[in-house]
């Protein structure tokens, strides 16, 4: 089952998006304060989670940011690596579909620890 570390400081998007990711028993979800770079696994985070992982972000591709469609917000993505944007004011269902993208990305043999 794949995982997926939820850090969002929108707790009610986050307890929407959880419970979307879970409903259908796909995907273990843990909320943290700061995700785990170092587990296998899809990271959901917002503006203030990114500013807390490790520079360059290992696995980029795994990681769906949850920001505000701001030029200065997409250039950091951009700079990052990220290749998977939610803009906060979408539908959650939105977020959903990024993470099972980051997912099946996430699928390729990662030399990562479960």
């Amino acid at each position: 089952m794949p995982t997926v570390e939820l850090a969002l400081s929108n707790s009610a998007y986050a307890n929407v998006l959880r419970a979307a990711l879970t409903r259908n028993g796909n995907y273990q979800v843990n909320p943290c304060q700061i995700p785990n770079v170092m587990t296998k696994g899809v990271l959901v985070v917002d503006d203030q989670a990114l500013d807390s992982l490790p520079r360059p972000l290992p696995y980029p591709e795994r990681v769906v940011l949850i920001t505000r469609n701001d030029p200065q917000h997409l250039a950091r993505a951009w700079d990052a690596g990220i290749v998977s944007v939610v803009f906060e004011d979408e539908p959650p269902g939105t977020a959903v579909l990024a993470v099972m993208a980051a997912s099946l990305r996430t699928t390729k043999a990662l030399p990562l620890r479960h």
